[in-house]
Protein backbone atom coordinates (compact mmCIF):
# COMPACT_ATOMS: atom_id res chain seq x y z
CA UNK A 1 0.00 0.00 0.00
CA UNK A 2 1.01 3.60 -0.52
CA UNK A 3 2.68 5.08 2.59
CA UNK A 4 2.28 8.72 3.60
CA UNK A 5 3.91 10.82 6.28
CA UNK A 6 1.45 12.97 8.22
CA UNK A 7 2.38 15.66 10.72
CA UNK A 8 -0.39 14.86 13.22
CA UNK A 9 -0.94 12.57 16.18
CA UNK A 10 -2.52 9.30 15.08
CA UNK A 11 -5.35 7.34 16.66
CA UNK A 12 -8.24 5.17 15.51
CA UNK A 13 -11.14 7.22 14.17
CA UNK A 14 -9.06 10.30 13.39
CA UNK A 15 -10.14 12.14 10.25
CA UNK A 16 -7.35 14.25 8.76
CA UNK A 17 -6.87 16.30 5.60
CA UNK A 18 -4.27 15.07 3.12
CA UNK A 19 -2.07 17.89 1.90
CA UNK A 20 -2.55 19.07 -1.68
CA UNK A 21 0.36 17.11 -3.13
CA UNK A 22 -0.66 13.90 -1.38
CA UNK A 23 -4.29 14.23 -2.43
CA UNK A 24 -3.38 14.93 -6.06
CA UNK A 25 -1.05 11.91 -6.12
CA UNK A 26 -3.61 9.57 -4.59
CA UNK A 27 -6.60 10.72 -6.67
CA UNK A 28 -5.12 11.74 -10.01
CA UNK A 29 -1.87 9.78 -10.35
CA UNK A 30 -2.74 6.52 -8.59
CA UNK A 31 -6.47 7.02 -9.37
CA UNK A 32 -7.51 5.66 -6.00
CA UNK A 33 -11.19 5.71 -5.11
CA UNK A 34 -13.23 6.28 -1.97
CA UNK A 35 -12.49 3.58 0.59
CA UNK A 36 -9.06 2.81 -0.83
CA UNK A 37 -6.47 1.89 1.80
CA UNK A 38 -3.21 3.72 2.46
CA UNK A 39 -0.66 3.56 5.28
CA UNK A 40 0.13 6.62 7.37
CA UNK A 41 2.87 7.31 9.93
CA UNK A 42 4.20 10.31 11.81
CA UNK A 43 7.46 9.09 13.33
CA UNK A 44 5.91 8.80 16.81
CA UNK A 45 2.87 6.53 16.86
CA UNK A 46 3.74 3.64 14.57
CA UNK A 47 2.02 2.80 11.29
CA UNK A 48 -1.74 2.95 10.71
CA UNK A 49 -4.20 1.94 8.02
CA UNK A 50 -6.35 4.77 6.67
CA UNK A 51 -9.13 4.99 4.08
CA UNK A 52 -9.48 7.66 1.44
CA UNK A 53 -12.50 9.94 1.43
CA UNK A 54 -12.41 12.26 -1.63
CA UNK A 55 -13.74 15.79 -1.02
CA UNK A 56 -12.93 17.26 -4.44
CA UNK A 57 -10.91 16.62 -7.60
CA UNK A 58 -7.65 17.41 -5.82
CA UNK A 59 -8.55 17.04 -2.18
CA UNK A 60 -9.34 14.18 0.16
CA UNK A 61 -9.48 13.20 3.78
CA UNK A 62 -7.85 10.17 5.38
CA UNK A 63 -9.88 8.20 7.92
CA UNK A 64 -7.51 6.40 10.31
CA UNK A 65 -8.85 2.93 11.15
CA UNK A 66 -6.29 0.67 12.88
CA UNK A 67 -2.66 0.44 13.93
CA UNK A 68 -0.62 -2.11 11.99
CA UNK A 69 2.85 -1.59 13.49
CA UNK A 70 4.13 -0.23 16.79
CA UNK A 71 6.64 2.61 16.74
CA UNK A 72 10.25 1.45 16.40
CA UNK A 73 13.22 3.06 18.24
CA UNK A 74 15.52 5.43 16.37
CA UNK A 75 18.67 3.70 15.05
CA UNK A 76 21.70 4.69 17.12
CA UNK A 77 23.98 5.34 14.15
CA UNK A 78 25.19 8.79 13.10
CA UNK A 79 26.03 9.48 9.49
CA UNK A 80 28.58 12.28 9.03
CA UNK A 81 29.29 13.41 5.49
CA UNK A 82 30.77 16.19 3.39
CA UNK A 83 27.82 17.55 1.35
CA UNK A 84 27.89 16.83 -2.38
CA UNK A 85 26.23 18.57 -5.31
CA UNK A 86 22.44 18.46 -5.13
CA UNK A 87 21.41 15.42 -7.17
CA UNK A 88 24.05 13.18 -5.65
CA UNK A 89 23.38 14.59 -2.18
CA UNK A 90 19.71 13.63 -2.61
CA UNK A 91 20.76 10.08 -3.43
CA UNK A 92 23.19 9.90 -0.51
CA UNK A 93 20.63 11.12 2.01
CA UNK A 94 18.00 8.64 0.82
CA UNK A 95 20.43 5.71 0.94
CA UNK A 96 21.66 6.65 4.42
CA UNK A 97 18.07 6.51 5.67
CA UNK A 98 17.48 3.16 3.97
CA UNK A 99 20.67 1.77 5.50
CA UNK A 100 19.70 2.66 9.07
CA UNK A 101 21.21 6.04 9.93
CA UNK A 102 19.49 7.79 12.84
CA UNK A 103 21.09 11.25 12.51
CA UNK A 104 22.39 12.93 9.36
CA UNK A 105 25.15 15.42 10.09
CA UNK A 106 26.74 17.51 7.30
CA UNK A 107 30.44 18.12 7.92
CA UNK A 108 32.37 20.88 6.14
CA UNK A 109 35.90 19.95 5.08
CA UNK A 110 38.62 21.68 3.07
CA UNK A 111 37.48 20.07 -0.18
CA UNK A 112 33.70 20.13 0.40
CA UNK A 113 31.91 20.76 -2.90
CA UNK A 114 28.64 22.12 -1.56
CA UNK A 115 29.11 24.20 1.61
CA UNK A 116 25.63 25.77 1.36
CA UNK A 117 23.45 22.93 2.55
CA UNK A 118 19.68 23.12 2.02
CA UNK A 119 18.40 21.44 5.15
CA UNK A 120 14.74 21.54 4.04
CA UNK A 121 15.63 19.65 0.87
CA UNK A 122 17.52 17.07 2.92
CA UNK A 123 14.55 16.68 5.27
CA UNK A 124 12.26 16.18 2.27
CA UNK A 125 14.52 13.42 0.98
CA UNK A 126 14.56 11.80 4.43
CA UNK A 127 10.75 11.68 4.47
CA UNK A 128 10.59 10.33 0.92
CA UNK A 129 12.97 7.50 1.82
CA UNK A 130 10.96 6.72 4.96
CA UNK A 131 7.74 6.57 2.94
CA UNK A 132 9.19 4.31 0.26
CA UNK A 133 11.09 1.90 2.49
CA UNK A 134 8.79 1.28 5.46
CA UNK A 135 10.88 3.29 7.92
CA UNK A 136 8.93 4.40 11.00
CA UNK A 137 11.54 6.38 12.96
CA UNK A 138 12.40 9.53 11.02
CA UNK A 139 16.12 10.41 11.13
CA UNK A 140 16.99 13.95 12.18
CA UNK A 141 18.96 16.35 10.00
CA UNK A 142 21.48 18.51 11.85
CA UNK A 143 23.10 21.83 11.04
CA UNK A 144 26.43 21.70 9.14
CA UNK A 145 29.56 21.85 11.26
CA UNK A 146 33.25 22.36 10.48
CA UNK A 147 35.25 19.14 10.81
CA UNK A 148 37.84 20.63 13.18
CA UNK A 149 35.19 21.99 15.53
CA UNK A 150 33.24 18.73 15.45
CA UNK A 151 36.31 16.72 16.43
CA UNK A 152 37.37 19.18 19.15
CA UNK A 153 33.98 18.89 20.88
CA UNK A 154 33.28 15.23 20.12
CA UNK A 155 34.09 13.54 23.42
CA UNK A 156 32.45 16.33 25.41
CA UNK A 157 29.20 16.13 23.40
CA UNK A 158 29.10 12.49 22.25
CA UNK A 159 30.70 10.57 25.10
CA UNK A 160 32.00 7.16 24.01
CA UNK A 161 30.54 7.25 20.48
CA UNK A 162 33.25 6.10 18.06
CA UNK A 163 33.82 7.53 14.57
CA UNK A 164 34.64 5.21 11.67
CA UNK A 165 36.05 7.14 8.74
CA UNK A 166 36.74 5.87 5.26
CA UNK A 167 40.41 6.45 4.52
CA UNK A 168 41.60 6.12 0.93
CA UNK A 169 45.19 6.04 2.15
CA UNK A 170 44.69 3.05 4.42
CA UNK A 171 47.39 0.41 4.08
CA UNK A 172 45.06 -2.52 3.33
CA UNK A 173 41.89 -3.18 1.32
CA UNK A 174 39.93 -5.24 3.89
CA UNK A 175 37.59 -3.17 6.12
CA UNK A 176 36.56 -6.14 8.25
CA UNK A 177 40.03 -6.49 9.80
CA UNK A 178 40.08 -2.78 10.68
CA UNK A 179 36.64 -2.99 12.31
CA UNK A 180 37.84 -5.64 14.76
CA UNK A 181 39.53 -2.91 16.80
CA UNK A 182 36.46 -0.70 17.16
CA UNK A 183 34.97 -0.86 20.68
CA UNK A 184 31.35 -1.94 20.98
CA UNK A 185 28.92 0.89 21.54
CA UNK A 186 27.38 3.84 19.69
CA UNK A 187 28.93 4.61 16.31
CA UNK A 188 29.24 7.32 13.68
CA UNK A 189 30.39 6.88 10.07
CA UNK A 190 32.28 9.71 8.39
CA UNK A 191 32.47 10.03 4.59
CA UNK A 192 34.67 12.71 3.03
CA UNK A 193 34.13 14.83 -0.08
CA UNK A 194 34.86 13.81 -3.67
CA UNK A 195 38.39 15.14 -3.39
CA UNK A 196 38.97 13.20 -0.19
CA UNK A 197 40.27 14.58 3.08
CA UNK A 198 43.27 16.87 3.01
CA UNK A 199 46.53 15.58 4.52
CA UNK A 200 46.00 17.94 7.45
CA UNK A 201 42.52 16.54 8.04
CA UNK A 202 43.70 12.94 7.74
CA UNK A 203 46.43 13.61 10.29
CA UNK A 204 43.91 15.20 12.64
CA UNK A 205 41.53 12.26 12.30
CA UNK A 206 44.28 9.73 12.90
CA UNK A 207 45.35 11.62 16.04
CA UNK A 208 42.00 11.13 17.79
CA UNK A 209 41.60 7.99 19.94
CA UNK A 210 37.87 7.78 19.15
CA UNK A 211 38.43 7.75 15.36
CA UNK A 212 39.07 4.51 13.46
CA UNK A 213 40.14 4.40 9.81
CA UNK A 214 38.89 1.70 7.45
CA UNK A 215 39.48 1.06 3.74
CA UNK A 216 36.71 0.28 1.27
CA UNK A 217 38.39 -2.19 -1.02
CA UNK A 218 40.87 -1.81 -3.89
CA UNK A 219 38.78 0.51 -6.08
CA UNK A 220 38.28 4.26 -5.92
CA UNK A 221 34.63 4.96 -5.08
CA UNK A 222 32.58 8.09 -5.57
CA UNK A 223 31.50 9.64 -2.28
CA UNK A 224 27.86 8.59 -2.69
CA UNK A 225 28.92 5.02 -3.53
CA UNK A 226 31.33 4.98 -0.59
CA UNK A 227 28.47 5.99 1.71
CA UNK A 228 26.42 2.91 0.80
CA UNK A 229 29.45 0.60 0.96
CA UNK A 230 30.57 1.90 4.36
CA UNK A 231 27.10 1.73 5.88
CA UNK A 232 26.65 -1.84 4.63
CA UNK A 233 30.00 -3.00 5.99
CA UNK A 234 29.54 -1.37 9.39
CA UNK A 235 25.93 -2.53 9.77
CA UNK A 236 26.93 -6.10 8.89
CA UNK A 237 29.90 -6.20 11.27
CA UNK A 238 28.92 -3.95 14.18
CA UNK A 239 25.40 -2.66 13.59
CA UNK A 240 21.83 -3.96 13.51
CA UNK A 241 22.53 -6.57 10.82
CA UNK A 242 24.94 -8.30 13.19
Amino acid sequence: MQRLFVDQDLRAGLQLEADRAQANYLLNVLRMKEGGDVLVFNGKHGEWRAQILPTGRKSCQLIVTEQLREQTPMPDLDYLFAPLKLARLDYMVQKAVEMGAGRLRPVLTQFTQNPKVKLERMESNVLEACEQCGVLSIPSVMEPQQLKKLLSMWEQEEGDRQIIFCDEGHGTHNPLDALKNVPKGPLAILIGPEGGFSEEERALLHSKPFVHAIPLGPRILRADTAAVAALAVVQAKLGDWF
